[in-house]
């Protein structure tokens, strides 16, 4: 049974929202303020955290740095409804997704289902033993870890499943809507910016290509595109090449 601890210090509303996620097989533990909330959050005792931003003393931006500093726990932010600013800024931060209030129940139940079925780091399935290697990144899809020239960069498990898309198409412009679908396990609302904010954060983590090229390019009203490197996009273009001689 998974675990998802709430903290947030609406005791009402973490009242009804454990009522409505117990009897779809969850454990819900609810803490009403930040100090509390992070000591409960870094016991490694939770699958999923549901984190309000406004907690009285430690708010819940302060808390979720902090817990980032230690601990991939996957988090969903509470926000206030039309607050752009803050949507933002958690993602930035670290969150996995947020989801404004007030919420309708179903809608929370399937973000909460969404981000739970993404492994976190560390968590995948050792047998699967796949790798996936564009230029000098690897991916390591057993231990759910990155490499870019043998070094191990650290991303967090919403960064992972989006280079993971990437690199499977690379070369090849993936759109926004089907990133969110199956990064986020949902459909982009209007001006939804998360994929954008994920796709920063790992544009910085990753840092330039070797050749100081941009390694995930923005294709403006069309999507994002992992760029080959020059030896592999010659390969892919004389193999098209080939392919379209041969149907002649």
């Amino acid at each position: 049974m998974e675990r998802i601890l709430i903290i947030d210090d609406d005791v009402e509303l973490c009242g009804m929202i454990a009522e409505y996620l117990r009897p779809e097989g969850f454990q819900v533990e609810a803490v009403h303020n930040g100090e509390r909330g992070l000591q409960r959050a870094l016991s490694k005792e939770h699958d999923l955290l549901l984190l309000d931003v406004m907690l009285p003393g430690m708010n819940g931006f302060d808390l979720l740095r902090q817990l980032r500093a230690s601990s991939d726990l996957r988090v969903l932010l509470l926000t206030a409804r039309g607050d752009d600013v803050d949507r933002i800024v958690g993602l930035e931060i670290g969150a996995d997704d947020y989801l404004p209030k007030p919420f309708n129940p179903r809608e929370l139940l399937a973000r909460v289902r969404a981000i739970l079925r993404r492994p976190q780091n560390g968590k995948g399935s050792p047998e699967a033993g796949e790798r996936l290697t564009v230029g000098d990144v690897e991916l390591d899809l057993g231990s759910r870890t990155t490499s870019r020239n043998g070094e191990e960069i650290e991303l967090t498990s919403v960064e992972f499943s989006l280079l993971e898309t990437l690199l499977r198409s690379a070369g090849k412009i993936v759109s926004r809507e089907e990133l969110a679908q199956k990064v986020l396990g949902r459909n982009l609302n209007l001006f939804d910016r998360s994929i954008d904010v994920h796709i920063s954060k790992l544009r910085k983590k990753l840092g330039e290509m070797i050749n100081g090229g941009e390694r995930i390019k923005t294709v403006r009203g069309a999507g994002y595109l992992y760029a080959l490197p020059a030896a592999e996009q010659k390969a892919s273009e004389h193999k098209v090449g080939e392919q379209k001689a041969g149907e002649r």
